[in-house]
């Protein structure tokens, strides 16, 4: 992609998406992920019912009479955005590539981020960590970080979903709303039952470390050809993140079935996996309006 290319896109993402974050995201965005940190605003007289734990001793001796500490809830928040820049989102049938669509949902959640002068940074990963953006403010930050989730090329075309959400947990520190954008292709050898027969690290293990200190929100962006797969006769399967090739026979109904089931059956874990460790998840394919699956997360 050239550099005008590039810019082209950039302003057409910033026009729709920044539209969406003020006019419908704002107030939802602000509503539910709520600062947790109390910060000290003023003191002042003691009251009868007053906790006492919160009377400054301090201030008391000097004044002669009680003062309690009075706290205001911080309203600021660190939103990380851990996006997933594996092979796999190189990959559409329908109306946009999957690379895209996570472009646009990322886009439309920083821009509701600095609607509320709140920090948003930005990791990418694939089987490894790819690249980290520091939180910070400001409409020139959030279009950084479009132009990479744009122009951005993997070093690896593997995904590690688990090894991405245990680097977030180890590395911020301090409590953040994560949203983890990912096709999530893959991560059935991660899942919980066959990961343990592996000896691997499994989605499970960092998911519930991350959601005891932080927000955490998974958006899963998908084809409908991740899903199912049409009858089209023998059709000829490349998988973008390993390189492996094969013919599937599609004309057979028993093929489809299989395919769907194995679909099915990952969804299915990764919800009970989701539930288990309270992590707020919704799914959308790339040809759906992911304005309503994001006010269903926001909703959650």
């Amino acid at each position: 992609m050239t550099s005008e290319e590039l810019i082209k896109k950039v302003r057409k993402i910033e026009i729709k998406t920044r539209a969406l974050s003020h006019n419908i995201f704002a107030g939802e965005y602000h509503s539910q992920f709520k600062g947790r940190g109390m910060a000290f605003s003023e003191v002042r007289e003691y009251q009868p019912g007053d906790d006492v734990r919160s009377i400054d001793w301090n201030v008391t001796a000097r004044m002669g009479k009680p003062y309690i500490k009075v706290f205001e809830e911080e309203r600021e928040l660190t939103v990380m955005l851990l996006v997933d820049v594996s092979g796999s989102r190189n990959f559409g049938t329908q109306s946009q590539y999957k690379r895209d669509t996570i472009a646009e949902v990322a886009a439309t959640l920083a821009f509701s981020t600095i609607e509320n002068n709140d920090k948003v940074g930005c990791i990418f990963f694939s089987d490894k960590i790819e690249k980290v953006i520091p939180v910070k403010k400001g409409k020139s930050h959030v279009l950084h970080i479009i132009r990479e989730l744009l122009d951005f090329e993997p070093e690896s075309k593997g995904t590690d979903v688990a090894s991405a959400v245990q680097f977030f947990a180890n590395a911020q520190k301090r409590h953040a709303t994560c949203f983890l954008i990912s096709d999530l292709v893959g991560v059935g050898g991660q899942l919980v039952t066959e990961g343990r027969k592996k000896g691997r690290l499994t989605v499970e293990q960092p998911l519930m470390i991350a959601s005891s200190k932080h927000d955490m929100n998974v958006i899963q962006v998908y084809d409908r050809r991740d899903a199912e797969l049409p009858d089209v006769g023998l059709l000829k399967i490349n998988d973008a993140e390993t390189g492996e090739r094969l013919w599937v026979n599609t004309s057979r109904a028993d093929v489809r079935q299989a395919y769907s089931d194995a679909w099915t059956k990952q969804q299915t874990a990764l919800s009970d996996v989701f539930v288990r460790t309270g992590v707020n998840a919704v799914a959308m394919q790339t040809d759906e309006d992911y304005v309503r699956a994001l006010m269903r997360l926001f909703k959650m």
